[in-house]
């Protein structure tokens, strides 16, 4: 069954549109709506950059340096659209911003960085919200004799598919890194993994690479107890994640469609050379990590956390706790961070078969970690708020405890009491709800 995914489109038409939250950036806009705009500003001194999804690996979505903007001054007569930059395809991943950026023959700029579905790389100045700005520079991923990938008569992503994840950054490497999709004259599809010049724009550190790889199993997709990533049935849609030099990508499938399994890789940032792979449904099917374009998380110890969609999940477990298999479908997943990559923990419902058979997914569309909290909105029967903690003990989410909030179609006439379970491995499948911790129902993934 294919299913219609939302999307977080910054982009309808081929024009990416500024507001005042750039200002909180370091930029030297003025809090006016639409003024006119310094065809040469002198950039703002800053020292803010962001440089992957929600600013940093916690997903916080916290600017800590924040001076511009607050309560005050984001309302309806101060807050709204300042210009617009011409993209040649639609956004689909976050902007990142660096302050302060050396640009061969031009000068010192704040620079925005944005990816489109039509495969390009822009780096713009952050300054200069002119509609007819040009771009500091821009590039292409495809190569030679390609096009951005079709949408195989799929809407989930539409008329084109080529930067769907959000890139990282990494200013001491001066590299942006970005997984693009893109299709050749015979129809062959290709992944691949750029590092590109942050001033430039240029392919860094003998890339791009063309993701490939293979994982033991007899999953949807295998042939003789070898699961190979096929292309063309994939997407990465969550964003990149950098840690301690290593790149971490996690594909969810392309519309649901064709066979597919669930997939972590990670790259030496310095050479873009695959140093692990990591199936967590290899001998089962499904399993997409979509995540709504989001991005796995990361503590402080490395640890990494994600949630996987629909999916088999062993329900004989070996003498450890985990799926005997290896199958983890439909769970939120915390693995190591060091080669070779493995599954460290993990949360899944009682019910979880039945859910993912009935495409109630733990496919969660926006991940908050703390250093003792991760809080996730997953698609149970209930449509709920699950919260797991993951404190910093060696088995970190197995003691947790997980809260549930329900979001019924009508509020219930008077609050019941709440009921907080330790859980180990599997939680209950429900139990009652305070009214009053009501949320709205969750996006798909």
């Amino acid at each position: 069954m294919r299913r219609q995914f939302p999307r977080q489109s910054l982009l309808v038409s081929s024009a990416i549109s500024i507001a005042l939250s750039l200002a909180g950036c370091g930029s030297s806009m003025n809090s006016t709506p639409n003024p006119t705009p310094n065809p040469n500003p002198t950039p703002t001194p800053s020292s803010v950059d962001v440089v992957t999804y929600h600013y940093d690996n916690l997903r916080t979505g916290q600017n800590l340096q924040e001076t511009i903007l607050t309560p005050a001054n984001v309302n309806s007569s101060k807050f709204g659209k300042l210009g617009e930059l011409a993209v040649d395809g639609k956004v689909d991943a976050q902007p990142l911003y660096l302050s302060n950026v050396a640009i061969p023959t031009v000068g010192t700029k704040n620079v925005l960085y944005v990816v489109t579905e039509h495969g390009g790389v822009y780096a713009f100045d952050a300054d200069n919200i002119s509609a007819s700005a040009s771009p500091l520079w821009k590039i292409t991923t495809q190569l030679s004799g390609e096009i951005p990938s079709d949408d195989r008569g799929c809407g989930q992503v539409t008329p084109e598919i080529g930067i769907t994840s959000t890139p990282v950054i990494d200013r001491g490497r001066d590299a942006i890194y970005v997984v693009a999709v893109s299709k050749d004259a015979a129809g062959n599809y290709f992944h691949r993994i750029h590092a590109l010049d942050l001033t430039t724009g240029k392919e860094l550190f003998g890339g791009p690479t063309t993701i490939t790889a293979s994982f033991p199993g007899t999953g949807a997709g295998s042939s003789n107890g070898v699961l190979p990533f096929d292309p063309m049935e994939y997407n990465e849609r969550p964003g990149l994640l950098e840690i301690n030099g290593t790149i971490y990508a996690t594909w969810g499938s392309h519309c649901d469609a064709g066979p597919y399994t669930s997939w972590v890789m990670s790259y030496n940032a310095d050479t873009l050379k695959q140093t692990s792979v990591l199936n967590l449904v290899p001998n089962g099917f499904d399993g997409g990590i979509w995540m709504s374009g989001t991005a796995p998380a990361a503590d402080a110890s490395g640890n990494i956390y994600f949630l996987i969609g629909n999916g088999t999940f062993d329900t004989t477990l070996n003498s450890s706790g985990f799926p005997s298999q290896g199958d983890c479908g439909n769970c939120f997943a915390k693995i190591s961070s060091t080669a070779p990559l493995k599954l460290a923990d993990y949360f899944t419902p009682l019910n979880t078969v039945a859910e993912s058979a009935s495409t109630f997914w733990i496919a969660i569309t926006w991940e908050n970690s703390t250093p003792l909290r991760t809080i996730s909105t997953s698609g149970l029967p209930e449509r709920s708020l699950l919260a797991v903690n993951t404190p910093s003990h060696p088995i970190s989410m197995e003691p947790s405890i997980t809260e549930r909030w329900a979001t019924p179609s009508k509020p219930s006439p008077s609050p019941t009491p709440s009921w907080r379970r330790r859980r180990r491995r599997k939680a209950p499948s429900s139990f009652p709800i305070p009214a009053q911790r009501q949320a709205s129902p969750p996006m798909e993934p």
